[in-house]
């Protein structure tokens, strides 16, 4: 347990730099590789969403865009999400890991390309509809390898890290965007791609994939190559091919279809993974992301502050998420991150309360304000990157895929559905907007004490056991 005490002793000034020398320091070039990769593909698929508003009034000058035109544009990303998802699953089971990452990142700089050449509209919506492709299938891809190799006490700090970086990605495309053409923006955007290409011939497969698909013989060789040549692996490797053979006479017994998901067995992490991943979407994750700046011009607040405010709170609470995952449990996180959420959107319900009544005028802004800030920076330190890491531990083999599928179209049905209609709820009542937002993070608050199991520091084996059969008899909170 000595990297979990280094990780309690850190200063939080020293949060990030201190996982990122964990992880150096317990594992192995290959490792390391594999998680750089990781966190490309998810600055990467920050990037894509932080392209389109800096870039909007640029792009339908240039291209002489109609405004249905460029919300075609935006909109099309949402369908090449409900498209990726529809294959990720089956994709990432039949060609592995590794390969899989290869498709994705070809697409996204074929989209970039695609975009930053464009003469017409039809060449950027191909560009945008390819990328949504790529990030509904790298969506659960992503935390799947990193959560298939990373050590127990390193998993959830590695696949929250990586997740961290779509944030930057998304900040980082929204001060370029200021400064940069769109079309250079777009070359710019393949550059996290274009680096992970030739890493990609040094990073190995997932041992856990490999012995699902019958060659053990590899799954030794992989995980020294993951701990290093002198490592123990003895027991994790046996723990593997055990597990992935008693899987596999499941198999022989329940079938292989994808509705062998929809068993009785699987009902429990079914719902444990479907949940999580529609609860931020909807306690109004895409209404916050993409309506920003209207909740602080509506309010009162200048928008650049605003979002510079909030932009460094939700970093910070995403690298002290990946800080505590390890440590304080992913269990705990959801519970904090959860309650801070409800505060958030009950704090945003009020400031509109008290705007439309004209009461407090002076500090309604700064109510606003704090509530958004309360929202994003409690979204980053749990919901933000955790529900994806629980999502890929707690299925077995011969159904990862399948729910990785339903995860993802779980995830984009929900996010299109708040995007949608959102400005139509404003329309309707912005005070009511929020409380709805509230009771649903209330809901999802009591959701998680109750049925949400600890997975920190045990294996995925033991994890996807814990969980495939029954819930567990204690789900009280402390």
């Amino acid at each position: 347990m000595a990297e979990q005490d280094s990780l309690l002793t850190s200063s939080p000034h020293e949060s990030s730099s201190s996982i990122l020398s964990e992880i150096s320091n317990v594992s192995t070039k290959a490792f390391v590789l594999a998680f750089i990769v990781g966190s490309c593909g998810a600055f990467a698929f920050g990037c894509i969403i932080g392209y389109s508003a800096p870039t909007q009034s640029s792009i339908m000058k240039d291209l002489n865009l109609s405004i249905a035109d460029y919300s075609l544009f935006g909109s099309i990303l949402t369908v090449g999400l409900i498209l990726g998802a529809l294959i990720c699953g089956k994709l990432t089971d039949l060609v592995g890991r590794v390969y899989t990452i290869w498709i994705t990142n070809i697409l996204f700089i074929i989209g970039w390309f695609a975009i930053a050449f464009a003469k017409g509209v039809w060449m950027l919506d191909l560009g945008r509809l390819l990328q949504g492709i790529s990030v509904g299938i790298s969506a659960y891809l992503g935390p799947v390898y990193i959560t298939e190799i990373a050590p127990r006490n390193l998993r959830g700090a590695a696949s929250s890290m990586a997740q961290l970086f779509a944030g930057v990605g998304i900040s980082v495309f929204y001060a370029l965007g200021t400064v940069v053409t769109w079309r250079n923006l777009a070359i710019l955007g393949s550059i996290p791609s274009l680096m992970s290409l030739p890493l990609l011939f040094f990073i190995p497969e997932s041992p856990r994939w490999l012995a699902k698909v019958g060659r053990e013989n590899e799954v030794e060789a992989v995980l020294l190559n993951l701990r290093g040549a002198e490592a123990d692996v003895s027991d994790e490797a046996t723990e593997i091919l055990d597990y992935t053979k008693y899987v596999k006479e499941q198999q022989d017994v329940d079938g292989r279809d994808f509705f062998k998901l929809f068993q009785r067995k699987y009902a429990y992490s079914l719902t444990i993974g479907v949940v999580l991943i529609a609860l931020p979407q909807l306690g109004g994750l895409n209404g916050y992301s993409f309506y920003t700046d209207s909740i602080f011009t509506s309010t009162g607040v200048s928008s650049d502050v605003g979002f510079i405010l909030t932009s460094i709170v939700q970093m910070f609470g995403g690298i002290l998420g990946a800080v505590l995952v390890d440590v304080s449990g992913r269990r705990s996180l959801l519970l904090v991150s959860q309650g801070g959420m409800f505060l958030g959107c009950l704090a945003t319900a009020i400031s509109f309360f008290l705007q439309k009544k004209s009461w407090w005028d002076t500090g309604t802004p700064i109510l606003a304000l704090i509530s958004v800030m309360v929202y994003f920076g409690s979204y980053g330190l749990g919901m933000g990157a955790i529900p994806w890491i629980i999502a890929s531990e707690i299925y077995p083999a011969d159904v990862k895929g399948a729910a990785g599928t339903v995860c993802n179209l779980v995830s984009s049905i929900s996010s299109w559905l708040v995007a949608y209609f959102f400005n139509f709820l404003l329309q309707w009542s912005s005070t009511g907007t929020f409380m709805m937002f509230a009771t649903v993070t209330a809901l999802g608050f009591v959701f998680i004490a109750k049925l949400v199991p600890e997975t920190k520091g045990k294996s995925l084996e033991e994890i996807q056991s814990l969980v495939t059969y029954s819930p567990p008899q204690d789900s009280t909170i402390f």
